[in-house]
């Protein structure tokens, strides 16, 4: 009895259980489809790391003697849509049964939810094997508590997966979080780590993309592309990140420089998302380098806090909220996307640079992200929805699950408190000491107001202002009113 099993894009674990053992009855279908090219326009990049991904698994799966069937793009039987493609590969191999690994995103759930009606087929879902906790869990943590406070979720899954902590289950150093001192405005010292990911030639895959008329966005890099598309080099990406990149982490994670895209980050974001490396394997690592000695303890809490702690509370938090949480918009904002979220071309010199990084890499860290390029949306009042559609395309790490709730809860505000306890905006002065986009450019950050002035400076406080009466009772906010209050 042939069952037909389907991998996804972002499910390219080599470690799943399925694989344990090959079975002659198991046929596994992996598929590039405009259904999921198309729902938002993608980097190129993006499209391509994937493409190039699922076809490097298949080819593992192969090697090792599994049954794959995998259509592409331009594959004439195409049916170019999930169902469509899994149907007719049930047809052609007389399938019995049909099985999928949970999906991550709540469109694509709710797709192969009706797999069963459309195939006629007994359907079952078992676990991606992926994340330390389930679906549920962080709602279910919170289900007595008014706020959904991160913090308190982290130090429980610290606890439950005995993660940086002493014998008697204190954290080690003596503090649970290290944030205060992961602030450092980066001046060019210690150098910034050499480059060690891989290059490929991608220019064939590229050339089907772009046959098949999906439209994307940014530079493709298709010659001399450095994303990694397999496990093997995740691991070389994570050892080296382990050696350059780990020991400077916490000081410089929001520093921000022109001439020095990376920094210290790992850039491993990619791969945990398509689940080419583990999440628990990545903390384990990185705890076994602090064991080692040498690198000092805020590095290692700030790294694992955004996998222990943060990733797997925002997906949590998505899937507590979907599917309203992406019509969410507190501020009532409508304004559309500047022309030039897509071409990078504005005398904001550091927007400048953070959209055109974004478009030449399609990565950007979270600072750039969330107070360079999401404060101009917020303080300007751009369409939440339309701001989450651009930052779920042009990302390469950007899956729905994750990039939902840091858009419209974290960035955005557009939950109203829910995410964040308060708005992540700032005027002109924040970004003056975090980085070196203010040198040069057309408009003087110390200028609040007039000919010249940062832009940055006049919407800060006319974003205040236009929304007292929604946030002048945000105690967190106090300050900001008591300033206010005291301008003409």
């Amino acid at each position: 009895m042939t069952e037909v099993r389907l991998i996804l894009g972002d499910q390219l674990n080599e470690n799943h259980s399925w694989f344990s053992s090959v079975d002659a009855s198991v046929v596994y279908v992996m598929m590039e489809v405009r259904s999921e090219t198309d729902y938002v326009r993608h980097h190129a990049q993006k499209v391509i790391a994937i493409f190039a991904a699922m076809r490097r698994f298949a080819d593992v799966l192969r090697s090792t003697g599994h049954t794959v069937s995998y259509v592409t793009i331009i594959d004439p039987e195409n049916q170019q849509d999930l169902l469509g493609n899994i149907k007719r590969v049930v047809e052609q191999v007389g399938a019995a049964s049909f099985a999928y690994q949970e999906p991550d995103e709540y469109r694509v759930d709710e797709v192969l939810r009706t797999a069963a009606e459309y195939l006629h087929l007994p359907v079952r879902c078992v676990s991606s094997e992926h994340f330390l906790t389930e679906r549920s869990d962080v709602a279910e943590f919170f289900a007595d508590s008014k706020r959904w406070l991160m913090e308190r979720f982290y130090r429980m899954m610290r606890r439950k997966h005995n993660v940086l902590l002493t014998s008697d289950g204190e954290p080690l150093g003596g503090e649970w979080n290290y944030d205060d001192e992961n602030r450092g405005a980066w001046k060019g010292a210690p150098a910034e780590p050499a480059d060690m990911r891989p290059h490929h030639d991608h220019a064939e895959i590229w050339q089907q993309i772009q046959q098949a008329s999906v439209a994307t966005m940014g530079n493709a890099h298709a010659e001399d592309f450095r994303w990694p598309i397999d496990r093997r080099e995740a691991l070389q990406q994570l050892d080296d990140f382990l050696a350059t990149g780990l020991r400077y982490f916490g000081t410089y994670q929001d520093a921000m420089h022109h001439d020095s895209r990376r920094l210290f980050h790992s850039l491993l974001s990619f791969a945990l998302n398509v689940k080419m490396i583990s999440p628990l394997e990545v903390i384990r690592r990185v705890e076994q380098v602090y064991h080692q000695g040498g690198i000092d303890i805020n590095h290692v809490e700030g790294f694992i806090r955004q996998i222990l702690g943060w990733r797997e509370y925002v997906r949590g938090v998505y899937w507590a909220r979907m599917p309203d949480y992406v019509d969410q918009n507190f501020f009532g904002h409508t304004k559309p996307l500047p022309e030039w979220f897509w071409t990078g071309d504005t005398d904001m010199r550091c927007l400048s640079l953070a959209i055109g990084q974004s478009l030449d890499m399609a990565y950007a860290h979270h600072i750039q992200r969330l107070m360079i390029i999401g404060n101009y949306a917020l303080l300007a009042g751009l369409d939440p929805k339309a701001v989450h559609e651009w930052y779920l395309g042009i990302y390469i790490d950007a899956f729905e699950w994750v990039e939902l709730p840091n858009t419209l809860g974290m960035s955005q505000y557009a939950d109203g408190g829910f995410l964040a306890t308060k708005p992540y905006v700032s005027s002109a002065a924040y970004i003056n000491r975090m980085s070196d986009s203010c040198k040069g450019c057309a408009f003087d950050a110390k200028k609040k107001t007039g000919q010249g002035a940062c832009p940055f400076n006049a919407m800060y406080w006319d974003f205040f202002r236009r929304n007292e009466p929604l946030l002048r009772s945000n105690h967190r906010l106090s300050m900001v009113y008591r300033q206010l209050d005291r301008t003409s």
